[in-house]
């Protein structure tokens, strides 16, 4: 009996390397990252959110050290909280198709708008303090900047992303029974509260509590199986 040609290339395939588990265990990984850096950055920092730049640079000349470690401390949370958002989408989109979609436009629009467009991890009253700049015309190139209209917006699609975009995947968690309920409500509440808690020390417990949340979809994530997480490669 011959062997075809379609036969012999079947024969000789080699089999593709499965992934899967190297992926699902890497979101696990990376799920509660960010809003542990978030939070451990503001217990820390000297100054609550959102103060004029006078007192930051006032901050910045007698805490200058401080402030150069916690910029590196938020840095995961720039750099992996859309990876993070993912996960608690993965893992709750089978169990709450509706709030989880919602949730997670919101909030990637927002990750994404935000940290494309907003300031940066670096703080100019730092670099001010460091480089010896002029701090009245760091002042007004910073009032600028924030007053910008793209600013603004990008600004507004980032406090939503954090308030509702959380909100609804954090319900969605709790929905979807992949973890323990309580942590779904830890994410909803840290996400949606947050904007509101002027003070530091207040506002880094608060994304301590959605670090929780978040590492409901670890949990999640740990307990699936990689038939479950994704179809096979081919």
């Amino acid at each position: 009996m011959s062997t075809t040609r379609s036969d012999a290339a079947a024969d000789t395939h080699k089999p593709t390397r499965d992934v899967r588990g190297f992926w699902r265990i890497l979101l696990a990984v990376i799920a509660p990252l960010p809003m542990l850096a978030n939070g451990i950055y503001y217990l820390f920092s000297p100054t609550n959110g959102g103060v004029p730049f006078e007192e930051d640079l006032a901050a910045a000349t007698t805490h200058g050290d401080r402030i150069a470690l916690l910029e590196w401390i938020q840095v995961p949370f720039v750099s992996l909280m859309i990876p993070a958002t993912f996960a608690v989408v993965w893992v709750a989109r089978r169990g709450a198709p509706r709030l989880t979609t919602a949730g997670a436009l919101i909030a990637l629009t927002g990750f994404c708008a935000g940290f494309g467009n907003l300031p940066g991890t670096v703080s100019s009253a730092r670099i001010t303090v460091e480089e010896g700049l002029d701090p009245a015309t760091v002042s007004k190139l910073t009032t600028a900047l924030n007053e910008h209209l793209i600013t603004q917006l990008s600004g507004l699609l980032f406090i939503l992303g954090v308030t509702f975009g959380l909100l609804l995947l954090g319900l969605a968690l709790w929905r979807s029974r992949v973890a323990p309920a309580w942590m779904g409500i830890a994410l909803a509440v840290g996400g949606f509260t947050h904007p509101f808690l002027r003070d530091h020390v207040i506002a880094g417990i608060g994304l301590l509590i959605a670090a929780v949340g978040f590492a409901g979809a670890s949990y999640a994530l740990l307990r699936t199986r990689n038939e479950d997480f994704d179809l096979p490669a081919r």
